[in-house]
């Protein structure tokens, strides 16, 4: 640990503030682990006011609350956030070295290893965190053993940091007594991990998908407020006690009284003569109106979160569901190309740098994103294609199917043998003919006749018998100038024609011999 510690830009790095937490929360302070809610008693004004403050003073600590809440409350934005969270955190990510030499390759094994530790893959949701709230932050806790290696990811509250006010992008910590919070040096900025995905053009602090999203769910708990309402004045059916012109005063209580109880206990007694009727409100015109519009609002945070509303309609079908998946593609690749420019940044390079030194160039990390593939439809394709000379690998059909290749030990499948059988042989057409030998006129026979067979037999060796003649007339075309430098080779080129003629003389005998025989 004595030896110096450089960083990716080549500056020495304080071995101590690597293994020193940074951003550690307090009991009282701007970092304080408990904070304030604001959306207990939520209004259009408050909102507004949190957005406002965010985007133009920055001051984005009212923001981040309500995104953290918008999140526990509202299960629909909830459930979509973390649909997209996960459809990017379960891909396992792939490195690529800089190159074949054995030094890039170690670099390239190295950054592998460090991307497959567990704990490393449960930081994925933290980092992913920023996709609601526009920014993410997880802090580092660097050891020392063989190498320079993250002990430990710890997920901090956003509202730790604040951007700075003079670009609006470098991130800053918040510290007692600063009002734009303090700077990090080299090596504090190498031990967090900050995601900001860019969702859009602009400043980060206009970033957060529960920017777009939270006039919906404003909305949509206002309306879940009067439909609560709408259910407690017509959720109930009115009860009607009636009584006649003899009742008095104490029949009266005596009635009320059961009428009351019916609300709670649903049960009471009435003295003859008096009844109890109920009156079912017409209410299920209400009940359409609130619950199409949070059925609305629905769809459009599911169209912020996942850009599409497929996979959570009921009706959608599962030809439907399979092109629109959980998350469109074009979205789910974009996260993922943040994402590991983000582990790029902030994890890849200074790991690298801290135990091999500043490189000029990196290995390169990715999250394979693949799109979804009709195998069915490949494999049709495979089977009319091949058989028409079309050349593939096999390698190729195997990464798209997603099979490894075997080695000598591996068990392999394979097809059911069937016995060789005879080459095919033609169905002869039923018709009338007229006969040769008597005249008359009959049914041809529905059943395979000795000329089918000779035409089969033929068919069968036709490419062997022809190829002689075929390979010479080629490598005459092949050799001359032009067509009519071709015709004139052709004249004097010996075709050899034996085999074909020998074929030939055979199924003419054999054709002979059977008409003989019909005779």
């Amino acid at each position: 640990m004595a030896a110096q510690i450089l960083g990716p830009d080549g500056r020495p790095v304080s071995s101590k503030e690597l293994t020193d937490e940074i951003a550690t929360p307090t009991v009282t302070g701007v970092r304080k682990v408990w904070a304030e809610a604001v959306s207990g008693q939520i209004t259009p004004e408050r909102v507004a006011a949190a957005l406002r403050q965010a985007a133009e003073g920055g001051d984005n600590r009212d923001f981040l609350a309500l995104a953290e809440e918008m999140e526990e409350r509202e299960g629909h934005y909830g459930s979509v956030l973390g649909i997209r969270k996960r459809a990017l955190s379960g891909i396992a990510p792939m490195v690529k070295a800089v190159s074949d030499s054995a030094a890039d390759e170690a670099i390239a094994d190295a950054v592998s290893d460090l991307l497959s530790d567990a704990n490393l893959t449960l930081a994925y949701d933290d980092m992913l965190d920023g996709l609601g709230k526009g920014y993410s932050a997880v802090e580092i806790r660097w050891a020392f053993g063989k190498t320079w290696r993250p002990q430990e990811y710890i997920f901090r509250d956003p509202r730790v940091f604040q951007f700075d006010r003079l670009n609006g992008r470098a991130m800053r910590l918040r510290a007692d007594g600063e009002l734009d919070g303090r700077a990090l040096s080299a090596a504090e900025r190498a031990s967090f991990i900050f995601h900001v995905p860019k969702l859009k053009s602009g400043l980060p602090a206009r970033n957060g998908l529960a920017r777009f999203a939270m006039w919906s769910f404003v909305l949509k708990t206002f309306t879940l407020q009067d439909w609560m309402g709408f259910l407690e004045v017509f959720g109930m059916p009115l009860r009607l006690g009636k009584y006649d012109d003899h009742a008095g005063p104490d029949d009266k209580r005596v009635l009320l009284k059961a009428v009351r109880n019916l609300g709670t206990d649903a049960a009471a007694i009435v003295p003859k003569g008096m009844e109890i009727e109920f009156v079912e409100a017409a209410g299920g015109q209400g009940n359409a109106v609130f619950g199409a519009f949070a059925e609305y609002l629905d769809k459009q945070i599911s169209k912020i979160v996942l850009g599409q509303t497929m996979t959570t309609d009921n009706g959608s079908s599962l030809a439907q569901a399979k092109v629109h998946n959980e998350v469109r593609l074009d979205i789910l690749a974009a996260d993922a190309l943040q994402l590991a420019a983000t582990l790029m940044r902030d994890l890849v390079k200074p790991f690298v740098a801290f135990n091999f030194g500043p490189q000029e160039r990196y290995p390169q990390v990715e999250f394979p994103v693949a799109e979804p593939e009709d195998l069915a439809l490949h494999a049709e394709v495979l089977s009319k294609l091949v058989p028409m000379g079309l050349k593939v690998q096999m390698s190729d059909v195997r990464d798209r199917l997603g099979y490894n290749t075997p080695d000598d030990n591996s068990e392999i499948l394979t097809a059911p043998t069937t016995p060789a059988s005879e080459p095919p042989r033609l169905k002869a057409v039923a018709m009338r003919q007229a006969c040769p030998h008597c005249g008359g006129v009959h049914l041809a026979s529905e059943t395979l006749d000795d000329e089918d067979s000779l035409i089969a037999e033929a068919l069968s060796h036709h490419d062997r018998d022809l190829e002689p003649v075929v390979k010479a007339i080629l490598e005459t075309a092949e050799a001359a100038d032009g067509y009519d430098d071709f015709l004139a080779r052709l004249q004097s080129v010996e075709l050899d024609t034996s085999g074909l003629a020998r074929r030939l003389a055979t199924l003419q005998m054999k054709a002979r011999g059977s008409g003989d025989q019909e005779r």
